[in-house]
């Protein structure tokens, strides 16, 4: 393609909103060719790639956030057509899950208090503020929820935004090593763990193991962010009883 032609192309894109949806596309597409050509290494997964490039395309052309995610915002919008759809899989897996419902709703409460409370705990430890304490607490849980219960709890909800995507990040890097580290094989379980600790980044992880393992992911995501919504509050409050001036 001559010069020319990539240059009107690039004139029309950076004046249109289509600009933010190309680069969001052909981000993941590249990332996505780049991760297959190299045996699906976890260190190259598609999604840490594909932020990375966007973030050094758009320091390179100058180009505003506000306005890539003119165009963005349309995949930003299937985010909850695609969450919804995790229900077909989980679905496909109905019976086994039947078979472990009890286990699976006690490891998700116990997953979601631990989760939470470490956070806030090992972050004091470290000296961090109280706003910091309570911006970590709900990083396990995916963004939208995550930043609705960090404003509710006094936490500053665009930090917990860039916190929650770097927890899915590292928990889709290191859950499948760790989880074969510990011998822990059957997906059902791995795949509880992952949604717990890693949201959606960890269950897109999850599916690239294996369908049960991506459907058992997408309902610990989605029960993790209700019962967090529900217990965090309540958890800050206790602690902000029985310690009074901590958070």
């Amino acid at each position: 393609m001559a010069e020319t032609d990539l240059t009107r192309i690039w004139v029309y894109l950076s004046a249109s909103p289509l600009l933010g949806l190309t680069l969001t596309l052909v981000a993941y597409l590249l990332a996505h060719r780049l991760y297959l050509r190299c045996n699906s290494n976890p260190l190259l997964n598609p999604v840490i790639t594909a932020i990375l490039a966007l973030i050094l395309f758009l320091k390179l052309t100058g180009t505003s956030y506000q306005t890539y995610f003119d165009g963005a915002q349309f995949v930003h919008f299937l985010l909850g057509p695609a969450t919804v759809a995790l229900a077909i899989p989980l679905y496909q897996q109905f019976s086994r899950l039947r078979a472990v419902l009890v286990p699976v709703i006690v490891a998700l409460l116990i997953g979601v208090i631990v989760g939470a409370a470490s956070s806030i705990i090992i972050a004091w430890a470290f000296g961090a503020s109280p706003e910091t304490q309570l911006s970590l607490a709900p990083k396990s849980v995916t963004a939208p929820v995550a930043m609705g219960i960090s404003d509710e709890i006094g936490g500053i909800p665009s930090l917990t935004a860039v916190l929650v995507v770097v927890t899915g990040i590292i928990g889709a890097l290191i859950g499948t090593r760790l989880f074969a580290s510990l011998r822990i094989r059957d997906d059902s379980v791995r795949g509880i763990a992952m949604g717990v600790a890693a949201h959606g980044i960890g269950t897109a992880r999850a599916f690239q193991i294996s369908p049960m393992m991506g459907a058992f992911s997408g309902l610990a995501m989605a029960l993790s962010a209700f019962a967090t919504s529900v217990f965090l509050p309540w958890l800050v409050d206790w602690l902000r009883a029985v310690s009074p001036g901590w958070l």
